[in-house]
């Protein structure tokens, strides 16, 4: 029926990404700003090479918000420049390497640890939420 909403279903909330980011501490920390159907939406300020690492469970999506993001691959390497993304298969074992800082819009498994399988000092075990105010 139209201009009914389901009795358990939560309000649409907007999310100001731009707050996010400016909330965002540090780089490589990613920030949870909403979740669907399983994945969490996070935004992050990278800068620097990140570890290589895969995720066996999940794929992972990496849209560019500003900056340019290059994605190494062991055969071959990707570059993101602003409103291009790349989907990373799981198992692929992939390096994100920023060499000026860049924001990101990710959407990844809910509970996907950024490191993958390599852990480590930028390993993000749970992230914060962003919530607005």
């Amino acid at each position: 029926m139209a201009g009914t909403q389901h009795p358990t279903a939560p309000t649409p909330t907007k999310i100001d990404l731009g707050a996010a980011l400016a909330s965002c501490t540090g780089h490589w920390k990613p920030r949870i700003v909403g979740a669907l159907n399983g994945q969490e939406v996070k935004v992050a300020k990278l800068l620097g090479e990140f570890v290589w690492h895969r995720h066996d469970d999940t794929d992972e999506l990496f849209l560019v918000m500003h900056g340019r993001l290059r994605i190494e691959l062991h055969e071959r390497t990707i570059v993101l420049d602003p409103g291009q993304a790349v989907i990373v298969p799981r198992g692929v074992e992939h390096r994100p390497i920023a060499d000026e800082e860049v924001h990101v819009l990710l959407f990844e498994t809910a509970g996907t640890i950024n490191t993958g399988d390599a852990g480590g000092p930028l390993t993000v075990d749970k992230p914060e939420r962003f919530t607005t105010a």
